[in-house]
């Protein structure tokens, strides 16, 4: 049985693309060719620039949706732009925000949280360690909680990057759709959203951010120790319990829906320093992650024909990060 309601299936997946109540705050991003990866792998590649939203991220998408409703104040946890998202929307709605953030978050991300007019809290040296300080803080305040990814609204609103794809190549084009993978929320909306279609929809798993991966093979969310990794943004367990973004991956993983390849740090640099030096775009690791795939020639990419469609999700780089990655071979 699908875990979304049947409601909420029929909005992520039958619904116009960008919905009445997001196209005042959601671009519709391009998807463009990509000759030479093409050429150097075999099919047809398309990059979905979502690192041109307002943001730099896809993260708005969940956030706006989440939001849509307004509030008299809310609380998030974050690696930094799932905050910078919500940062912006509540000031959009005038709505309070305060934002939990680990002490390592990238401080181009926090600044931009608290230029939105967020309060931004340093609150522990994980991800996790945020998230636990944002739900006290919800709880003894009463403030509204925005989930990162584990909510049907978040995730519906994250799938709507995938109905702009379908939109543009059709839904019977056999393809594969390249997704980073972390808490699972951009992966569970375009899972749902490409139901049913002629797109398969792959995860492209950070070596040094494997949790929702080792969940997916154990059966179970696990916990795993959190690693320093140049894709930060996708650091950070998927929660225990997780209630929605796990059961729709472990059920599309189950059926052979979802495979998800591992993705080593010098593949993620080597896509940054790609998308920098040849698309002329910043990319953050984690925005970088699934074109790392492509980059570095997987080799279960080639076993397919059709196009590869690869998300870039996020654009937010540190300028030393950038520098670090163009100057260190």
């Amino acid at each position: 049985m699908n875990p979304l309601p049947e409601e909420l299936r029929r909005r992520v997946r039958g619904t116009p693309v960008l919905p009445a109540h997001l196209r005042p705050w959601v671009r519709r991003t391009p998807l463009l060719p990509a000759p030479d990866l093409a050429e150097a792998l075999g099919r047809p590649v398309w990059l979905k620039h979502e690192q041109f939203q307002e943001t730099g991220s896809f993260k708005l998408r969940g956030a706006v949706n989440f939001l849509k409703g307004g509030g008299e104040g809310v609380v998030t946890c974050s690696s930094g732009n799932h905050g910078r998202a919500v940062a912006w929307t509540a000031r959009a709605l005038g709505i309070p925000a305060t934002i939990c953030v680990p002490r390592w978050v990238d401080p181009v991300k926090r600044e931009a949280m608290e230029e939105a007019g967020a309060l931004v809290r340093l609150e522990g040296e994980s991800y996790d360690e945020a998230e636990a300080a944002a739900l006290a803080l919800a709880r003894e305040e009463g403030l509204r909680f925005v989930p990162p990814f584990d909510d049907p609204e978040v995730i519906a609103g994250q799938g709507t990057l995938a109905l702009e794809v379908l939109e543009v190549l059709g839904r019977e084009v056999e393809g594969d759709l390249l997704i980073p993978l972390s808490g699972g929320g951009l992966a569970a909306g375009c899972v749902q959203a490409v139901e049913g279609t002629g797109l398969r929809p792959v995860g492209g798993s950070a070596s040094r951010a494997p949790v929702m991966l080792r969940s997916l093979e154990a059966g179970e969310p696990v916990e795993v120790p959190e690693e320093e990794t140049v894709a930060s943004a996708l650091s950070g367990g998927i929660g225990i319990p997780n209630r929605w973004t796990f059961p729709i991956l472990k059920q599309a993983w189950d059926q052979g829906r979802f495979p998800v390849r591992v993705v080593e740090e010098e593949a993620i640099r080597g896509a940054m320093r790609y998308a920098a030096l040849e698309l002329k775009v910043l990319l953050e690791g984690g925005g970088a992650t699934a074109l790392a795939a492509v980059h570095s020639g997987d080799a279960f990419l080639r076993e397919r024909e059709g196009p590869v469609v690869v998300l870039l999700t996020g654009g937010n780089l540190a300028p030393e990060t950038l520098i670090e990655v163009l100057c260190k071979r």
